[in-house]
């Protein structure tokens, strides 16, 4: 039998963001290719207010956002932007950028700061949590992957003991097992989570399947390296009933959030399309 939907709290403002192992990487190229964008782009936003993660999932179709983080942090202390860290209830600080001469931000902290907290909120997050895993466990039944466990760090007679964590769900079809994990949040999942739940689905005999928002391509190959796939859906998808607030986030932050009732037919089919060609099957 099914047990409990895992609820888990995973606040997506997270202020001065770095990616794990930011520190342990050169500088990279590119980052002076997106300082270049950013530069233009507050050129063109003379009167609007960001916040970091904000821009990352803004610009996240060209950059990966510890590549956008960094050359926001350049840009800011060689003057070219400014930066200013407000504080973020109950606990936490966000860090705004803008262009120099807008003197009026603060009206805009404000409004930004209301909704960051509102979508913050615990209550909230968990409801993301909840959603992603109800909407996409309901398309794959539909394509006929069976969700057979949820919350997993037991399986083919194995139990996984050398981190805390647990898989969201096993789905099977055609006799393959996979050990899934499904990431309705703004930010990619954290390198260490990804590699311990990757260490995680060989030992227990899963084929790793990761359901989430965005990843960057080195996460995607190291998933596809292990035998797995990596379904990008794009749109964080926000608990029914919050279609309202889901347009006044997408309009007001610019930033991928929606409140669909379903998972479009062609986001699963293209898992199912890899799935089938992986056994040797040609997709319908």
């Amino acid at each position: 039998m099914l047990d409990e939907l895992h609820l888990h709290w995973e606040p997506d403002w997270e202020p001065d963001y770095q990616e794990p192992e930011e520190e342990e990487r050169p500088r990279d190229p590119v980052v002076d290719e997106a300082k270049d964008e950013l530069r233009k782009f507050f050129e063109s936003e003379p009167t609007e207010l960001f916040y970091q993660r904000q821009l990352q999932v803004m610009f996240e179709a060209t950059y990966f956002h510890w590549i956008t983080a960094r050359a926001l942090s350049e840009l800011a202390a060689e003057g070219h932007i400014a930066s200013d860290v407000e504080p973020l209830p109950p606990t936490g600080r966000i860090t705004f950028y803008r262009a120099k001469g807008h003197r009026y931000w603060r009206t805009h902290a404000k409004e930004i700061i209301e909704l960051v907290t509102q979508f913050s909120a615990q209550p909230f997050t968990e409801g993301l949590g909840a959603q992603g895993e109800l909407l996409f466990e309901a398309a794959l039944a539909g394509a006929e992957f069976k969700p057979t466990a949820r919350k997993v760090r037991s399986y083919g007679g194995k139990t996984w003991m050398e981190t805390g964590h647990d898989l969201d769900r096993v789905f099977e079809r055609d006799g393959i097992a996979y050990g899934a994990e499904i990431k309705n949040t703004l930010p990619y999942i954290p390198r260490d989570e990804l590699d311990a739940k990757l260490k995680m689905c060989k030992f227990l005999g899963l084929r790793p399947l990761f359901i989430v928002r965005m990843a960057p391509k080195n996460y995607i190959n190291d998933v596809r390296l292990e035998g797995g796939f990596t379904l990008v859906f794009k749109y964080q998808l926000y608990p029914f009933g919050q279609k309202a607030f889901a347009d006044t986030v997408k309009k007001r932050l610019r930033i991928s959030v929606d409140c669909p009732a379903r998972i479009a037919d062609g986001t699963v089919q293209r898992l199912l399309n890899w799935h089938l060609k992986s056994i040797g099957k040609e997709p319908k």
